[in-house]
């Protein structure tokens, strides 16, 4: 089994903790809160001991670390990648409104909290100390609108069960009303096709019924748009695989995330999934439905 080694960083109170004891109950070796300086220490000692229980290795960072000391990451992952270990940088994101909603119903306080500054500045300080860490992340996961549960079916789903040799692509659908999501690679946007909400036996349902579905194959516009994506996406590939990234993900919008969005997520993401070996689909506008439909089929490492 090759060596694996993931970095868990993220702003705090994005579900760091979360993910790294997912990663734990799946059988990685997990320290949280490592000092930047000692990664190297750390990493000969574990990683690349002989022991068997390193194999799979997740550590925790975050900023409490001095900015210089932030900085040297990226260029750590590089070099533990150029020595043969799968290493990948996993960034944890959220709005500044839910990570205010989440801090004022823990009540716990910002890490980065200093004398007179506020919540909000310390978000903003945090922010920016951690940049150099989100500009290297091969993965960003934004989580303000997952719940616990859902957040641990992502790393799940997105991170363990991706094979080191192939490109993990995740269709993502949303409602504009609700913002964009923060960890999309590329956004398109739906809200040009007729609207199901505005039919009264469809405002009910989502892109996921047959109904909605039946109205929107007839629709003249969806075929094109969903061809236009299709292509856009499929060109774009080989680009991710030249630069070694490890994640793909495309978020697709309405007004609400309910109807056209879904549906061209599930569409789109079942012609890849007969190409490709590792497509997900997630619905962050419908709560009620399981945040991923997996869709791994055997194929060709993209």
């Amino acid at each position: 089994m090759p060596l694996r080694l993931i970095m868990v960083s993220g702003l705090s109170g994005s579900g760091k903790s979360v993910a790294l004891h997912m990663l734990e109950d799946l059988d990685f070796y997990c320290v949280d809160n490592i000092p930047a300086a000692l990664l190297k220490s750390f990493v000969s000692h574990t990683v690349r001991s002989t022991e068997s229980l390193y194999q799979r290795t997740a550590v925790g960072l975050d900023a409490r670390n001095t900015r210089s000391e932030i900085a040297t990451v990226p260029g750590l992952v590089q070099e533990l990648r150029a020595s043969g270990i799968a290493c990948e940088l996993l960034f944890l994101t959220a709005s500044d409104e839910a990570l205010l909603r989440r801090f004022a119903e823990t009540r716990r306080k910002h890490p980065l909290s200093r004398g007179s500054e506020g919540l909000r500045e310390a978000i903003a300080l945090e922010r920016d100390l951690l940049d150099p860490v989100v500009q290297a992340a091969d993965l960003i996961i934004d989580t303000s609108n997952l719940g616990v549960h859902q957040l641990r079916e992502t790393i799940r789903n997105r991170v363990e069960r991706r094979s080191q040799a192939r490109l993990s692509i995740l269709f993502e659908s949303f409602g504009f009303k609700n913002g964009i999501p923060g960890d999309a690679d590329f956004v398109f946007d739906a809200r040009s096709l007729p609207n199901p909400y505005w039919e009264p036996a469809l405002r009910g349902l989502t892109g996921r019924d047959a109904d909605v579905i039946r109205y929107l194959e007839n629709q003249p516009g969806v075929a094109p748009l969903t061809g236009d994506i299709t292509r856009f996406i499929e060109s774009r590939i080989p680009e991710f695989r030249a630069s070694n990234r490890r994640y793909l993900t495309v978020a697709i919008g309405c007004t609400g995330g309910q109807h056209r969005s879904v549906f061209l997520a599930e569409r789109i993401a079942a012609d890849f999934a007969a190409r490709h070996a590792d497509v997900s689909v997630r619905h962050s506008g419908l709560p009620g439905v399981a945040i991923f439909s997996h869709s791994t089929k055997p194929g060709p490492a993209p």
